[in-house]
């Protein structure tokens, strides 16, 4: 495969499939070394899981026979013929009594011709009033109140006791192996008075049934001792009476539920743990690893020749991804090298739906910007030199001018040489501060320079008629502004607005700062003007420019052509009172 394109340099889709390979490379090896460990792991896991789930069912399947002897044992204790019949009161005659207990053995004898699975059920009253369900009778040899289910049942103060398995000696002539669920009987008139203790065997076959129908391989098997480490059954247990076989008890106390792999006498198994709730019995299960992993030999020739064949079919894949993914980023860098070149009006035509095609619009979007930019400032640079030209035109106004110098002339001759000094100063600091430095910008203090010899001037060619006053912090006479921005403004006053007035008028300018804005305000007490006026002089350009001066719309084009549309005028006025117009500037230092 060639690496490099013809000029030396690697392309995106040769990096692609270099990625692609050596990914693919890296991960069928790791596969290929982790397949046995895998295999290994998942059977064992499943196999864990799979008789964890048995072990837990074989829990189930016995607690419900445990759960179905408590049944009994609180049906006994809220029984009203047991109680009353283990009561004695005084005034119950024998035949009473016997009523009772006839009842008594009655009820019991249904539950048994349900249930084979119970035993027998006997309750061993107080002063050897004793209840049986059968006609057997107890062994003589035997004291019931010495058993350890009875003494158990004693401490349990009214809770039922679970036995471990054990052989029933307590009727006479049979020796049952049974699983004892005995409780304590009390009185229910709140006195608690002690009546007996009742006695529930479940036939033992039924655990050995429960536990012999689980299979856990060939050899597995299941086995359950009680919280003291005694065993309660296992499918071997004379050789573990004759210490034959042994079982890592100690281990299986020490868990409550979970499975854990050991190593018994160089032979691989696992112990699968469930603790019962009611008996406190630990349900084991034992399973041997080499049963659980037998075809993990299938699994490791599975994973290898599904790796193989993986890797052919991810080396196709790689090498179509790679092209189609550097397709489209290929038509990027040629447009892009066309934009380079000049060429702005280039577009991609690519529409998918992903990071490349949202990159080639936002390239087209950037193209189409650029050339609205360029056309932009085309026309801004267009905007400016004309706005320079009208203030230029209005620095050197030949109408004001001439006024001004045959102001001078008439004045001259009538011998006012203090108002034609006055008079020539400003006109020569007018003209002065107007072509200063060739810029468009200067400092506030130029421009109130700037207008205060306009404005001496007009009051001189006035009179009474014109008076002026100019209040600006001098904090903010550093600030730069546009040239020329006040006069258009004080003109229009003037011509517009004072000078078709027959009292007295006053200019008012003041200036101060806002936040981050630099606030002017220019006040005339002129004829003012109407709404319908006061809303042509930003639409007529007649209006804006009649007066000799560049205007007020030509001013508030200059404001935001230079900062931007939230800059500019705002001009408030009534009629027959006056006008203001409001001057808002970004602060620039």
């Amino acid at each position: 495969m060639n690496w490099k394109n013809k000029w030396g340099i690697k392309t995106i889709q040769t990096d692609l499939m270099a990625s692609f390979l050596a990914l693919i490379v890296f991960t069928i090896s790791i596969i290929g070394l982790l397949s046995y460990k895998l295999a290994f792991d998942a059977v064992e896991s499943n196999a864990r899981e799979n008789t964890q789930q048995i072990v837990n069912q074989v829990d189930r399947n016995i607690e419900y026979y445990i759960a179905y002897m408590q049944s009994i044992a609180d049906v006994a204790l809220m029984n009203t013929d047991i109680t009353e019949y283990l009561m004695k009161l005084d005034f119950h005659t024998e035949s009473v009594l016997n009523e009772y207990k006839q009842r008594i053995i009655n009820q019991f004898n249904h539950v048994l011709n349900a249930r084979g699975d119970i035993s027998s059920i006997i309750i061993f009253g107080n002063e050897g009033r004793n209840v049986m369900n059968r006609s057997n009778v107890l062994n003589p040899f035997v004291d019931p109140k010495q058993q350890g289910w009875y003494q158990d049942a004693l401490r349990a103060e009214g809770k039922s006791i679970i036995s471990a398995a054990h052989v029933q000696t307590i009727l006479k002539d049979e020796y049952n192996w049974v699983v004892s669920l005995s409780r304590k009987l009390t009185s229910t008139d709140g006195k608690n008075t002690f009546l007996g203790v009742l006695l529930v065997d479940l036939n033992y076959k039924v655990i050995t049934d429960i536990c012999n129908g689980v299979q856990l391989g060939r050899r597995g098997y299941v086995f359950i001792v009680d919280r003291n480490g005694r065993i309660v059954y296992h499918p071997q247990q004379q050789l573990i009476y004759n210490k034959l076989k042994t079982e890592n008890i100690p281990l299986v106390l020490q868990m409550d539920n979970g499975s854990v792999s050991v190593r018994d006498h160089g032979e691989g198994k696992m112990y699968s743990v469930t603790s019962s709730k009611d008996t406190g019995w630990k349900i084991v299960g034992v399973s041997y690893l080499d049963e659980m992993v037998h075809n993990r030999k299938e699994i490791q020739l599975t994973y290898f020749f599904g790796g193989a064949g993986c890797l052919l079919i991810a080396l196709f894949i790689s090498l179509f991804l790679s092209r189609r993914i550097a397709k489209p980023i290929k038509q990027l860098e040629a447009s892009m090298k066309n934009v380079q070149k000049g060429n702005f009006d280039t577009v991609v035509d690519i529409r998918e739906a992903n990071e490349i095609g949202a990159l080639s619009r936002a390239f087209n979007r950037m193209t189409y910007e650029i050339q609205e930019l360029l056309k932009q400032n085309t026309l801004v640079q267009e905007m400016k030199r004309k706005s320079e030209l009208q203030a230029l035109q209005a620095q050197i106004n030949p109408h004001f001018l001439y006024n001004t110098l045959d102001s001078i002339i008439w004045m001259a001759e009538g011998k006012k040489m203090v108002e034609v000094i006055t008079m020539t100063y400003s006109l020569s600091k007018l003209f002065r501060l107007s072509i200063s430095k060739g810029t468009d910008i200067t400092p506030l203090a130029d421009e109130i320079e700037h207008i205060r010899s306009y404005l001496n001037i007009q009051k001189i060619r006035y009179g009474d008629h014109l008076d002026f006053e100019i209040d600006i912090d001098p904090d903010l006479h550093m600030f730069k502004v546009l040239k020329v921005m006040l006069q258009p403004i004080v003109e229009n006053a003037i011509y517009h607005g004072i000078k078709n007035k027959q009292e007295k008028g006053k200019i008012m300018i003041h200036g101060f700062r806002d936040e981050a804005r630099l606030l002017l305000q220019i006040s005339d007490n002129g004829v003012g003007m109407s709404s319908e006026q006061l809303d042509n002089v930003f639409k007529n350009k007649e209006r804006a420019s009649k007066g000799g001066g560049i205007g007020v719309r030509n001013v508030d084009e200059r404001i935001k052509l230079y900062y931007g549309n939230s800059y500019g005028l705002h001009i408030e006025s009534e009629y027959d009172v006056g006008t203001t117009v409001y001057m808002t500037l970004p602060i620039i230092e």
